[in-house]
């Protein structure tokens, strides 16, 4: 097993989880078969407890892992199954450690960060790198693990003294190590500024890791001059420093790598020359090269109450974008916050109110995505009505179907108090309740987790169509609330079908409405196995939708052809996030902003 380690330095949110992603697709470029770890130094078991405000959207695996969004970047990219165990957190470690010590695994010695921690940290490394993840049987021939954080940090140290013996251990061909470092531009001087990266650099040497490739965050690509000064200063050959600078799409990366000859430098290290293949990138080149010159726009109003970070919808946004590149459509996301729709603002900001309802108005197709709390859902339910009576395409995720569902129920059968248990507890007409197996004590993995299987009853339904006419689908949960079942016949009569559901019938898990359009709700979340290649069946419909082509996608069992395609030229995603009446930020490039000129509102 080959290992390459990415880490950062200087500043957070340079795009190590692209960069690892990128590495991972150029590897296997190379006819090698890649996995992935991703290391937080951060004390909570998993990600499933945290803000998407602190710390962008929970990523759901097939096993229930609630994980970083980084996991996300690298499924979408290699496509790839991970599990829970390639997310390593300090909690997860320092649980393991103390139940053995419990268990009396030590025999009685002083259990202690050296050697115990940093032993079941190697150990962890050492397993999961061998679980394979692509689909075939044995394990991969690289693992790139990345160390979240910056170098320095205090919570890292641990993580840190660790692989430095691993590196020790496995061997310097066996290990390889590519430092991601910012190179700022000065606007006063205009000149490209190396202190920053030698201060990491020495930073990291003095913790006993050397690194054997400089990936360089900049504006513009390095002048030959400042890597000159990089490979003296830093003792890395020029050879080995590759620029990742600003680019409009970061499926560009894995390109700029390969054209830096960073896969070159990697098998060298790796001492893979002579078993790796020159780099493949044909297919993921033209899917690039189409993404940046879509032209025909389609228009999609993002309703959420997290609009203020895009991070918190990335997998969403990237689904869109996945969707709208298959049907040869330019992306314009609206970020409309929930709340701004509602009429207490349009007493308290009557600006922002009357600009939310322009951009509702003004969207091809309107998404709810999946959220927890009751704050915006009266806009999320305007919006939603909004969709329905006007036969705008819609699509809901998890809340997003739950709040269709609650707004039918109030319009059609004219049930003015129906409602979730979540939002009034002491509702007399509950239309989503609180699923039975969950705990209301403990929140941490505590929800409907993971890949569950969802069997369609209503075989003409646009839902089974999309996803090729087949019986089942497996998609990813995670939620605690449910449509309550008792409603279900109640609801089918007025004419909302539940085209599909769990193994036992009595979970619903996909809505239409038959004479709609296009409205879809979904009580899994799709866009977490969609990928560049392969997008997700109800995003597809929506974008489908949007451009007044679902009919012909509908015909051909969920394929997009090439007939779809509306004139090309230069242009990329774009958002746009509106809160308060104003634009926060509008962005042209990947909604991830990391390699690009900007994100769903401004936050780099």
């Amino acid at each position: 097993m080959k290992y390459v380690l990415v880490t950062g330095g200087v500043v957070s949110g340079l795009g190590k989880g692209v960069t690892a992603s990128s590495i991972g697709v150029l590897l296997k470029a190379c006819g090698l078969r890649v996995t992935s770890i991703k290391i937080d130094p951060y004390l909570n078991t998993d990600a499933g407890t945290m803000s998407p405000f602190e710390h962008g959207e929970v990523f759901v695996l097939d096993d229930g892992g609630e994980v970083d969004l980084d996991l996300g970047n690298y499924e979408r990219f290699l496509d790839t199954t991970l599990t829970r165990d390639n997310n390593i957190t300090t909690g997860k470690i320092y649980q393991s450690v103390i139940n053995r010590e419990r268990k009396g695994d030590y025999l009685g010695k002083t259990v202690q960060v050296v050697p115990h921690i940093t032993d079941a940290i190697q150990e962890w490394i050492e397993r999961v790198a061998m679980v394979p993840v692509d689909g075939k049987e044995g394990p991969a021939d690289v693992c790139v693990i990345e160390l979240g954080g910056t170098i320095g940090d205090i919570e890292s140290m641990p993580f840190i003294e660790a692989l430095g013996q691993f590196s020790y251990r496995v061997g310097s061909g066996n290990f390889l190590l590519i430092h991601v470092s910012l190179v700022p531009v000065l606007n006063v001087v205009g000149e490209q500024k190396t202190k920053p990266t030698q201060h990491s650099v020495r930073g990291l040497r003095g913790l006993g890791l050397t690194p054997n490739i400089l990936a360089c965050r900049s504006t513009k690509p390095l002048d030959e001059n400042v890597k000159e000064k990089l490979a003296q200063f830093c003792h890395v050959p020029a050879e080995n420093i590759v620029t990742l600078y600003d680019v409009p799409n970061i499926w560009l990366i894995p390109l700029l790598l390969r054209d830096q000859k960073a896969h070159e430098a990697i098998l060298k290290g790796l001492n893979l020359l002579g078993v790796a293949r020159k780099p493949d990138l044909e297919e993921w080149t033209a899917r690039t090269k189409i993404c940046d010159m879509l032209n025909a726009p389609v228009r999609i109003a993002m309703v959420g109450k997290y609009t203020g970070l895009s991070d918190a919808y990335l997998s969403v946004l990237k689904a869109l974008l996945h969707a709208s590149v298959a049907c040869h459509r330019k992306l314009i996301v609206d970020c409309v916050a929930a709340a701004d729709l509602e009429d207490a603002t349009a007493k308290e900001a009557p600006d922002a109110h009357k600009a939310a309802w322009d951009l509702l108005k003004g969207a091809d197709g309107v998404l709810v995505p999946g959220g927890f709390g009751d704050r915006g859902v009266k806009g999320k339910i305007l919006a939603a009505k909004y969709a329905r009576e006007n036969k705008v395409p819609y699509l809901g995720i998890c809340l997003g179907m739950q709040i269709a569902v609650i707004e039918f129920a109030r319009s059609v059968l004219n049930l003015h108090d129906a409602n979730s248990t979540e939002f009034d507890p002491n509702t007399k007409t509950p239309c989503v309740i609180f699923m039975p197996e969950g705990s209301k004590t403990h929140m941490g993995g505590t929800m409907r987790l993971g890949s569950r299987r969802t069997y369609f009853n209503v075989a003409d339904c646009k839902s089974a169509k999309l996803y090729g006419n087949v019986g089942f689908v497996d998609e990813r949960h995670r939620h605690r609330y449910e449509v309550n079942p008792d409603m279900v016949s109640q609801l089918e009569k007025a004419g909302m079908l539940f085209v599909g559901k769990d193994e036992t019938g009595q979970r619903m898990e996909i809505i239409e409405l038959p004479t709609h359009p296009y409205f879809v709700g979904a009580q899994f979340h799709p866009e977490f196995k969609s990928r560049p290649g392969k997008p997700s069946a109800l995003f597809l419909g929506l974008i489908a939708a949007a451009c007044g082509n679902l009919a012909t996608v509908l015909q051909n069992n969920g394929h997009v052809t090439k007939s779809l395609s509306n004139g090309i030229s230069n242009g990329h995603l774009t958002t746009k996030t509106y809160q308060n009446g104003k634009i926060l930020k509008t962005s042209n490039g990947s909604v991830n902003g990391v390699y690009s000129n900007g994100n769903c509102n401004g936050v780099h």
